[in-house]
């Protein structure tokens, strides 16, 4: 297992907390919190190991791709697909965007 950060310039924050997916095989999970900061803290725990500079890489296209909120995204990653990553974080975004 391995765990790391990344810190990207946010936007606002979004309504509320979310969550997205579950862990387990092939899958992942998406948790997001939001905050008052101008940043997203985004740590990433995952059972790929070496996977950083993919993760970075993500992270990297999906700020070019979006503003993103600011706030804490948690995921917990047991070997998911780069779409299957993206399909979570969008979701928990738009849960976050709706809640109450």
């Amino acid at each position: 297992m391995e765990r790391f950060e990344f810190n990207y310039p946010a936007a606002k924050p979004l309504a509320g907390r979310a969550e997205a997916g579950v862990v387990g095989s092939g899958d992942l999970e998406a948790l997001y919190e939001p905050d008052t900061a101008t940043a997203l803290k985004i740590i990433v725990t995952t059972s790929v190991d070496g996977s950083h500079t993919l993760w970075q890489n993500f992270f990297n296209r999906l700020n070019a791709l979006r503003e993103l909120p600011a706030g804490r995204l948690d995921i917990n990653d047991f070997g998911a697909t780069p779409g299957v990553a993206r399909l979570r974080i969008e979701q928990v975004f738009e849960e976050a965007e709706h809640a109450n």
